[in-house]
């Protein structure tokens, strides 16, 4: 094993790990399986029920998670893998080591699971597959395994049929199922009202595809009436559909359901292969979810030998004020234009295209004087005016610059001043078309100083027929990423499918949006819990580059025409940077506007974007988080609370300083009359001397919350 996997093998896999995976026989008289976690505090039993259908079931701290929930896959045309099997063999282990990654929340993350791999034979066809499970001290993930062998090695999933039986009708914060986007509105309910309330979750959006009136996405997390949080996802979601769940509301029973083919197919498949891991973080404490590395951890280690070139990386953009209506992508007003025979320089400029020589510069000046790492811009390539919503194949080929737009000249000012540029590729969901061009557009990128790239997958899919969510999709965005690696370019992909914990084995992979981020605040806004919610359910499976820092919460200041304004104060969307974690973070308001407030602009200066230790102080979905985050290689320590439209006085201990020593807070915290709808600009700041014996209370308004930066002495 290399030296940039940073892998510190505590202990090998052990086999044969009788003593947590004990054969015992059911009333019923069938063998089942019962594995434990290493701290005993989770226990999983699989078994086969009569008809030999393979069922698992699972406890936390003696009550039920999981209660018993089939298993299996139905296949087109041929028998299903649901029924018939017998235990054939059985495998149990133990593994625990110590990784380090790329970037993260943390130094270090403990990889620790007990095994049991179960390997189930069907007498009628003689197939066998193994189910995989593996339970950490944070909860299960398993997996169907379909080994080589004669009597299986092509088939076509016609469905998964994975269920989770829950316990009771829990509190859930879900989103309605689509198979082409995330970018809803959180809901919060009981599960016995998805049904009532799925009409009114399903908002307009660009491309969506529901399916069912009670489907749900994942991550989905849930608080059982008993106070356990559940969070059921997916990890390593590589060469096979995007799983949703379909709930039947009268038995409480959770089942997956993948995302179809422009046919209908599932997923097609030649073994060996496996599924993607199915994933069930459980705790009785909040925190707990946000703190799990289960995700990461059920994917493979970094797949690169060197990932010197892979930097977390603080930036801002071209891009505000095109989402508020001030600006545009496009260079002119023309409702036609062809790539190569449109002639840009015989047509009329419109006079609000941002993405010009002189503006640009603009922003590299305010990035170097801030020190900022880098500026992206969007609308710089030509083909803008008409991409939209036309299912248009042949739409950008990302290396053509508008007139205005001088990339070399760009180039040359950015390297000047210490700046990094982010290049923009809008695919327009035309992925066939991106593909044909990927190469020549990477080549582009390194040639003219860019080193990450942001993409995008706005619109219907092209291939017509085809998802977002759907294996061939999957399979896409995975060539992006791993092709991108060979220029050294590192991806954040926006419109993609949701993050699975792939960032560990591509971890160019730095960043996703995949949920509905801040430019919804020009669209109408987010609901203020917005941001107490998305920690426990998108970024389980991956950092989002949610694009925080407005701070003109009127979009009217930029454009008289629109009347949305920001759902949050101005002092959390500075606690935006520790509670919404990515290890690219973008100041995402205009230059102009900064400069009025470079007193509280100063946190995001000071701000770290990657860390060695994270603390959750306070959490309850939907009400409140708040972190505390040390950054990399430094003794400073940064502390974020987002807070719901409740006002509410957070409680702030400071014992995870290190004893003896004094540090210097600064509080950027809400005014006592700030209020997200009618007083969001009102903010205090102010320093106090602290220790590792400080408590601190701290008034948090509705939409509001706080940062603070907690800097050695």
């Amino acid at each position: 094993m290399n030296k940039y996997l940073n892998t510190n093998y505590i202990s090998l896999q052990v086999s044969k790990f009788l003593a947590v995976a004990c054969l015992c026989f059911l009333a019923t008289g069938l063998l089942a399986q019962e594995l434990k976690s290493p701290d005993g505090n989770l226990i999983t039993k699989f078994s086969l029920e009569a008809g030999g259908i393979p069922v698992y079931n699972l406890k936390y701290k003696g009550k039920d998670v999981i209660k018993t929930s089939k298993l299996g896959l139905e296949l087109k045309n041929s028998t299903s893998l649901l029924a018939g099997f017998t235990i054939t063999d059985t495998k149990a282990s133990t593994f625990n080591e110590t990784w380090k990654p790329v970037w993260g929340e943390v130094k270090e993350i403990v990889n620790h699971y007990n095994e049991l791999a179960v390997t189930l034979t069907q007498a009628e066809t003689k197939r066998y597959i193994i189910i995989r499970l593996r339970l950490f001290n944070d909860g299960l993930g398993f997996r169907y395994e379909f080994p080589e062998q004669k009597n299986l090695d092509y088939f076509v999933i016609k469905e998964e049929k994975t269920q989770f039986a829950l316990a009771g009708d829990h509190k859930a914060f879900w989103l309605p199922g689509d198979y082409d986007t995330q970018e809803y509105s959180t809901v919060t309910s009981n599960l016995s009202e998805v049904h009532a309330k799925m009409k009114d979750a399903v908002t307009p959006n660009a491309s969506q595809t529901t399916f069912s009136p009670t489907g749900l996405q994942t991550p989905l997390m849930m608080k059982s009436k008993d106070g356990l949080y559940i969070n059921i996802h997916e990890a390593a979601l590589i060469n096979y559909s995007t799983m949703s769940l379909n709930l039947d509301d009268k038995n409480m029973v959770l089942e997956s359901w993948l995302t179809p083919d422009a046919v209908g197919d599932k997923g097609y498949m030649q073994a060996p292969c496996q599924s993607p891991w199915r994933t069930i973080i459980v705790s009785d404490k909040a925190g707990d979810i946000l703190t799990s590395k289960l995700t990461y951890n059920l994917n493979e280690p970094t797949k690169y030998k060197d990932v010197s070139w892979i930097k977390p990386i603080k930036y801002v953009g071209v891009w505000w004020e095109m989402i508020t209506g001030k600006s545009t992508w496009a260079y002119n007003d023309l409702t036609s234009v062809q790539l190569g025979i449109t002639d840009y320089s015989k047509t009329k400029p419109n006079g609000k295209h941002a993405a010009n020589t002189a503006h640009v510069k603009e922003y590299i000046d305010f990035a170097a004087k801030n020190g900022l790492d880098a500026v992206l811009v969007e609308g710089w390539n030509e083909g803008w005016e008409d991409w939209f919503g036309k299912t248009k194949d042949y739409v950008f080929d990302f290396v053509t610059p508008y007139p205005d737009f001088d990339v070399q000249e760009l180039h040359r000012y950015a390297a000047s001043k210490g700046i990094k540029m982010i290049m923009h590729h809008e695919t327009s969901s035309s992925v066939r078309n991106y593909e044909r061009h990927i190469d020549t557009g990477y080549k582009f990128m390194k040639a003219n100083g860019y080193d990450a790239v942001k993409s995008g997958y706005v619109g219907n899919m092209i291939p017509r027929g085809e998802h977002h969510y759907g294996q061939w999709l999957v399979n896409h965005y995975l060539y992006a990423i791993t092709k991108a690696a060979d220029y050294k370019i590192m991806v954040n992909a926006h419109e993609a499918v949701r993050p699975t914990g792939l960032a560990r084995t591509y971890p160019n992979l730095i960043g996703n949006e995949s949920a509905r981020g801040t430019e919804y605040e020009a669209f109408g806004g987010n609901n203020a819990d917005h941001t107490t919610i998305l920690p426990f359910t998108r970024l389980i499976g991956g950092p989002m580059d949610y694009t925080p820092g407005i701070f003109e919460t009127k979009i009217s200041a930029y454009n008289p025409e629109n009347n949305s304004f920001v759902h949050s104060t101005l002092a959390r969307q500075l606690a935006l940077y520790v509670t919404m974690y990515s290890p690219l973070q973008m100041a995402a308001d205009l230059p102009e506007t900064y400069n009025k407030y470079m007193d509280a602009f100063q946190f995001i200066k000071d701000v770290a974007v990657d860390w060695d230790d994270t603390k959750v102080l306070e959490a309850e979905p939907g009400d409140y988080i708040t972190y505390a985050r040390k950054a990399k290689g430094k003794d400073n320590w940064f502390i974020g609370r987002t807070n719901d439209e409740v006002a509410r006085t957070s409680k702030i201990d400071f014992s995870f300083l290190d004893p003896g020593k004094k540090y210097i807070a600064t509080i950027y915290a809400d005014a006592k009359d700030a209020n997200y709808e009618t007083n969001p600009k009102a903010y205090t700041i102010r320093k106090m001397e602290v220790t590792n014996k400080t408590k601190l209370t701290q008034y948090c308004a509705p939409g509001g919350g706080y940062a603070i930066s907690v800097m050695a002495k």
